[in-house]
């Protein structure tokens, strides 16, 4: 029988153990993430639906590896120049432009940060020359009605730590690394700008999981990169992480969070909110969203996967691997999990309580098992794309809507398991495809 990779990786790995799994958790992501793409790719769902029949390919766009990075010192973890894939817009969008920051965790140690330096996720070297735009990047305007015509670039993740470390040095403790994420940002936008980002009419600035959290990072930034008149908007995509305590009571993430700071001199990003309070505090969206004043939109699953896995009950809290199925499919959780389950999504929308009357503001949190959901045709936008509320609005509707302004969108779905339009992952199926 064929084993889930997620799986596979982790017991590759011994899995648990506090500090161990403080820093094996930064490429958990990643392996996440993959396996959701495959997932949505390959396996049946909804009842045994697959993509609309005779849908188009995604269109394969090359990786750029930035001019003259190396000489400013914007550097992946390895000392490779940073890249991004850049598809040129066409027609009524060819003066829009829409970029995406590429998640995958984030590294906490010099361990985990040299061993990160030896995949995609800290080297360019290591990238693929080509990748598939597909979501919110494709370029079919069946797949992607508003945007389908815009510039767009995915932008590679390599620094491990949301696009925000900055250190002089390039050797920490006798291993050479470069933590540069914030000037991997600076270059990547000036180059940009030159290929026609200046001469923008409208921008958006998405990002999927450390990505999403970057975009919260750097959503003012990249307004003031703009005129003034030039509409800009920013939308996070499973970016929003909860600051909540486990199910030992612990504040895992938290601590995960400070180690990054720390070592990646995060928190001169934060310089307001490291006055008030510890710095791995203000690595979190709700409170980076305070002071955000350009439009946001909020996407996120009240359930994702991701943070079900590793802030509520990550593996050195369950030493007896109770939740180890549950984890795997929220069908297999028990009355209790179900319960913690329901207590998790009732913080996340008290984080969000601030931010329901943001009147610039969108937001869509539906109540799937799951993590990002731009990224995918089905989810973003296909006849299976989750709805909420009973309306026959998929997500790329929704966000789309609100870019627009052809209406307001706050969306909050019920609780689990209310909506039979959800996409939920179950990692513990054996795997379709090749491992």
């Amino acid at each position: 029988m064929a084993i889930h990779p997620l799986r596979l990786w982790w017991q590759r790995r011994g899995g648990g153990g506090g500090g161990q799994e403080r820093a094996i958790i930064a490429l958990g992501l990643t392996v996440l993430l993959l396996a959701v793409a495959s997932w949505l790719r390959e396996r049946p769902i909804a009842g045994g639906l697959r993509p609309p029949a005779g849908s188009s390919d995604p269109a394969l766009v090359h990786l750029t590896l930035v001019r003259d990075a190396q000489k400013k010192g914007a550097v992946c973890l390895d000392g490779s120049p940073p890249g991004y894939h850049f598809q040129r817009g066409f027609g009524s969008g060819k003066d829009s432009w829409l970029l995406h920051l590429e998640g995958g965790g984030w590294c906490n140690s010099v361990a985990s940060c040299a061993s990160r330096k030896m995949t995609a996720l800290g080297s360019s070297i290591y990238m693929q020359h080509q990748v598939p735009f597909d979501g919110i990047l494709s370029n079919v305007p069946s797949q992607n009605p508003d945007f389908y015509n815009w510039n767009k670039v995915k932008i590679r993740y390599c620094d491990g730590a949301s696009y925000s470390g900055d250190v002089e040095s390039g050797i920490q403790n006798g291993t050479k690394l470069f933590f540069r994420g914030q000037r991997i940002w600076e270059v990547i936008m000036d180059e940009l700008l030159l290929k026609g980002l200046a001469n923008a009419k409208q921008a958006f600035l998405t990002g999927c999981s450390a990505g999403g959290l970057a975009t919260f990072i750097h959503c003012e930034d990249f307004r003031a990169l703009l005129p003034k008149e030039v509409i800009v908007k920013c939308l996070a995509d499973a970016g929003f992480f909860l600051d909540e305590m486990d199910i030992s009571q612990r504040r895992f993430i938290r601590s995960f969070y400070d180690d990054v700071i720390r070592l990646q001199n995060v928190g001169k990003n934060f310089q307001d909110c490291t006055s008030r309070m510890e710095p791995s505090q203000c690595f979190f969206a709700h409170e980076i969203i305070k002071n955000i004043d350009t439009p946001f939109f909020i996407l996120n699953p009240a359930y994702d996967i991701w943070q079900i896995q590793h802030i509520l009950a990550p593996e050195s809290s369950d030493t007896r691997q109770s939740w180890q199925r549950c984890k795997l499919n929220i069908h297999n959780c028990d009355s209790n999990q179900i319960e913690s389950l329901q207590g998790f999504r009732v913080a996340l929308l008290n984080a969000l309580s601030d931010f329901q009357h943001n009147r610039n503001g969108g937001m869509f949190i539906n109540s799937c098992f799951i993590h990002c959901q731009t990224m995918s045709n089905i989810t973003w936008h296909s006849p299976n794309s989750p709805k909420v509320n009973n309306k026959e609005q998929t997500i790329a509707e929704a966000v789309g809507d609100w870019y627009f302004n052809r209406s307001k969108v706050k969306e909050i779905d019920c609780p689990y398991p209310c909506n039979p339009t959800c996409i939920n992952l179950d990692l513990a199926q054996p795997w379709p495809g090749p491992m």
